[in-house]
């Protein structure tokens, strides 16, 4: 990796600043409804304190309050969230820079201190340069730990590196490291399995990873798109008619390069999607149908072309996978890959959400803790929070 991490500075007795992605569900009564982000970012937190620093000051934001404060995004019960995780007390500072924040952050007995949330500011998105600086006035050092914001240019992401040694932290590094560092150089055989719903989504990941891998599997909505595009008939399941030009010169470029794209052959159907609603397995999508899941002979084929792999990364479910009735090809699928002795990633939202429901997390290799982040690192884009990283 090109860019200084953690292991590369010294931090004892220094303020360490540090960006995390807190951004976690709260329900209406504003309790955290998973707390799997906070966790991840906890490796970096405590690996800092290992180091003796003045102070840590966390930073992150909550949901789109669009540069207004509103009492729920406050980040306050993540505050005590992390408190109870890491069995130590957390200051919570009711603002994110002033005067009056960095004499709270001075005279504070605690070693760790959050922030509340940055996008109570425009200029947080805006990447404001003053914005930035004061930022960057409560630290002495940089730390970004929050992959899953690493795709936005914002002023505690890309403009508080104009003013601070910025280094990343260990969840960021793992992040380059698997979903850049494995992609450059995959062990082969690499497949790509994709899913969800659009075709649209997942472009820019196709294009980048067709010349790179061994297979490509495409389950979920997008795979209609797809079929549609061979004349297969798809009934009412999910189509993106200004997509199909595209999905045309994928399977042509996929044939030029001898690369299998490997699609449904059978699948669920239902009239609609709802729970408890009747099902049937086809090959061949009636009129009126909605495909929903995978069908048993596709799994058999996706298991069968998965067998061998050494590399394996995932994005997208393969059907209706909130639904337990149409879940059943995701899970068999990811289970399979669950076991294999091979190096599995998966990429963000939707799939990760898939892993979880089915209690598989621990099993793969890697866990992508950004949705949009992973999918552009996926597409080979620089993301500007990792550019902006100090260089070695």
């Amino acid at each position: 990796m090109d860019k200084l991490t953690l292991k590369d500075v010294v931090l004892k007795n220094l303020n360490v600043l540090m960006r995390v992605d807190f951004n976690v569900p709260l329900d209406d009564s504003l309790n955290i409804t998973d707390d799997t982000r906070i966790r991840a970012s906890i490796p970096t937190i405590n690996y800092i304190l290992e180091r003796k620093p003045k102070k840590i000051i966390l930073m992150s934001h909550l949901g789109r309050p669009e540069g207004k404060r509103a009492l729920k995004y406050s980040l306050r019960p993540v505050a005590k969230r992390l408190e109870d995780i890491l069995g130590q007390k957390v200051k919570f500072l009711d603002d994110c820079i002033g005067e009056k924040i960095r004499r709270e952050i001075e005279n504070a007995s605690e070693k760790i201190i959050l922030l509340e949330n940055l996008r109570f500011y425009p200029e947080e998105e805006e990447n404001d340069s003053a914005f930035s600086r004061q930022l960057a006035c409560l630290g002495d050092i940089f730390v970004n730990d929050a992959f899953g914001a690493a795709h936005r240019a914002h002023a505690s992401t890309e403009g508080i590196t104009h003013y601070l040694k910025s280094v990343a932290g260990l969840l960021l590094e793992k992040e380059i490291q698997y979903l850049g560092e494995t992609l450059q150089n995959p062990v082969k055989p690499f497949m790509v399995i994709l899913g969800g719903a659009k075709v649209s989504d997942k472009i820019g990941v196709i294009n980048n990873l067709l010349p790179k891998c061994d297979i490509i599997l495409i389950g979920g909505g997008m795979a209609y798109t797809f079929l549609y595009a061979l004349n297969k008939k798809i009934g009412n399941s999910k189509l993106e008619r200004d997509k199909l030009s595209i999905a045309k010169d994928i399977l042509k470029k996929g044939e030029q390069l001898k690369k299998d794209l490997v699609l449904p052959i059978d699948h669920l159907v239902v009239d609609k999607i709802e729970k408890g609603i009747s099902s049937q397995i086809v090959e061949e999508i009636p009129e009126g149908k909605i495909a929903v899941d995978i069908g048993p002979k596709t799994v058999e084929e996706f298991k069968n072309r998965l067998k061998n792999a050494k590399t394996i990364i995932w994005n997208g479910p393969l059907g209706v996978f909130e639904i337990d009735d149409f879940a059943k090809g995701t899970y068999e699928v990811a289970s399979f890959i669950a076991d294999l002795p091979a190096t599995t990633i998966i990429g963000g939202g939707d799939t990760v959400s898939a892993v979880k429901k089915f209690k598989l997390e621990e099993k793969m290799t890697h866990i992508s803790t950004g949705g949009g982040a992973s999918l552009e690192f996926m597409e080979g884009k620089i993301l500007p929070g990792i550019k902006a990283l100090t260089d070695k």
